[in-house]
């Protein structure tokens, strides 16, 4: 989300949605931004990685560890585009038992 935040247009909203399908929860963020060109995709995921330099103390580590911990706990963090433009994450993790 902190990414959402810093790369997208004022005027635009970022949303958050939820959804249970099958057996797993998804998490999407939302945002109307720059995006992230589908050949750079996999390599944003990577430590130390920027899009842009955008001044500040980040030091590109916040989607490698998002991938991180989300794998770690059995699930996967992927981007989307956006239909209309922009960058959609989405966080799939099992869901639990409803017993």
């Amino acid at each position: 989300m902190e990414n959402a935040i810093r790369h997208h247009n004022s005027a635009e909203q970022i949303r958050v949605t939820t959804s249970r399908i099958r057996d797993e929860v998804q998490l999407r963020v939302i945002d109307a931004g720059p995006g992230i060109p589908l050949p750079a995709r996999e390599h944003a995921f990577q430590p130390i990685q920027r899009q842009t330099d955008l001044g500040g103390d980040s030091v590109g580590l916040g989607l490698a560890v998002a991938r991180g911990l989300t794998e770690a706990m059995g699930g996967t963090l992927t981007a989307d585009d956006t239909p209309g433009g922009g960058l959609t994450m989405v966080v799939a993790l099992p869901a639990g038992s409803s017993t």
